[in-house]
């Protein structure tokens, strides 16, 4: 009768090892979900700045064309061609709505 017992007491933890870990996933489950669901749900502050930064260097790309094909129109506005005055307007006024959103670093002295 003891040994029934016995074998039964020294392979309980063998069979049960499985168990215990397989219950403690399905406990922690939830909280892993749920911060896994707040990492993905939440920007951290280097990915927000990484994001501002793409955004203003596409904006100064933009910038950049603009003040190109500027300089083209005002050149041939001067040159007596009205439609590139009306272009060259209208590229400027796209130019300062770029340049209110870009910030401006401040010079060697300081300004």
């Amino acid at each position: 009768m003891r040994f029934p017992a016995l074998l039964a007491a020294t392979a309980a933890p063998l069979l049960l090892g499985g168990c215990v870990s397989t219950v403690a996933s399905v406990v922690t489950a939830p909280v892993r979900i749920v911060g896994r669901a707040v990492d993905l749900a939440t920007t951290s502050q280097s990915e927000a700045d990484e994001s501002r930064g793409r955004e203003l260097r596409r904006r100064e790309e933009r910038l950049g064309h603009l003040q190109r094909d500027y300089e083209e129109q005002a050149e041939d506005c001067e040159e007596g061609d009205n439609g590139a005055c009306r272009e060259a307007i209208a590229i400027r006024r796209e130019m300062d709505g770029l340049m209110t959103s870009i910030p401006v670093e401040p010079g060697p002295r300081g300004d």
